[in-house]
């Protein structure tokens, strides 16, 4: 049984550390607002890009001169996996969660004969993929040093993926991250990239009333604003992803802060009750040697 000094010591340790998850909970409460104010204010921008894709993707159904972001390479043998986590812990199952669904979608690839890459944007993701995909991690892109999200880092990551689509080194490439949906809620997703996942172009660029969508007549022509549209489209689908990420990870530090403070509330209730057990346990004994000593002479 510990003494009541290594009891005292321990309930002194647990209210330093409650102390702590205390404060992280209250920073990550503090980021999650902007975080999630980026995320929210990045969607319409990408969904918006989506359905102006979608609409010039119309008129080039069935060519040859289609562009390839568009329409793949026609093959499916090599696929790049970018996996975006946090570069730290301490929240909750947020970098498993996304770590897990991409090792699940690169098993299933390799089970069928695919080769697989893996870009990983994040160190957590490098370090939950490593043991098992080692040979398959060809980059990591560390952002530990970034304190804001900003296109500019997505950008270099799509000149990377840009770069090796170029060269022939991938034919599909999917993107992993965590879509933020509340404090307690973020959904590991799985993006195709390349080929560009079109939305239905029904009514994708419908009027204000609700009516058919308007024809429009493209100046330049259709391929050559996809050549520019649909690069900048991995860019602005990867920064959609990252400021998911963003406010996916303080969400899910919050949750977990909070609960590792209630843990450790719950932990010093049971030490100090443990202690004042055994503090009156001595002192009682205690007693039943000075009465027995006394009663002896």
């Amino acid at each position: 049984m510990p003494s009541l000094k290594d009891l005292r010591n321990r309930i002194a340790s647990v209210r330093a550390t409650q102390k702590i998850t205390k404060a992280m909970q209250m920073v990550a409460a503090a980021k999650l607002r902007r975080a999630q104010e980026s995320a929210e204010a990045a969607r319409p921008y990408a969904e918006r890009m989506g359905a102006v894709l979608a609409n010039l993707s119309t008129a080039l159904e069935g060519r040859d001169d289609a562009p390839k972001l568009m329409v793949g390479t026609g093959r499916d043998a090599v696929h790049l996996l970018i996996v975006a986590t946090a570069e730290r812990g301490l929240c909750g199952g947020f970098n498993s969660s996304i770590a897990r669904l991409a090792r699940d979608h690169a098993q299933r690839l390799i089970a069928d004969g695919m080769t697989v890459k893996i870009l990983c944007v994040g160190k957590k993701g490098n370090d939950a993929l490593k043991r098992q995909f080692g040979k398959q991690i060809f980059k990591v892109v560390d952002h530990k040093g970034v304190r804001q999200i900003a296109f500019a880092n997505a950008q270099d990551v799509a000149r990377i993926v840009l770069d090796m689509f170029e060269a022939g080194e991938f034919d599909v490439c999917s993107l992993f991250y965590s879509k933020f949906q509340s404090v307690i809620s973020q959904v590991p997703t799985a993006q195709p990239l390349i080929p560009a996942m079109i939305p239905a172009a029904g009514g994708a660029l419908a009027g204000a009333g609700g009516g058919a969508a308007a024809a429009y007549d493209y100046e330049p022509d259709e391929t050559e604003i996809l050549d520019e549209l649909l690069p900048r489209n991995i860019a602005i689908q990867i920064f959609r992803a990252l400021l998911e990420n963003a406010a996916s990870e303080q969400g899910a530090r919050m949750s977990a802060m909070d609960n590792a403070t209630r843990n450790a509330g719950e932990m010093i209730d049971k030490l100090t009750i443990t202690y004042n057990r055994s503090r009156q346990a001595m002192i009682t004994k205690e007693l039943i040697e000075i009465i027995s000593g006394a009663e002896a002479l």
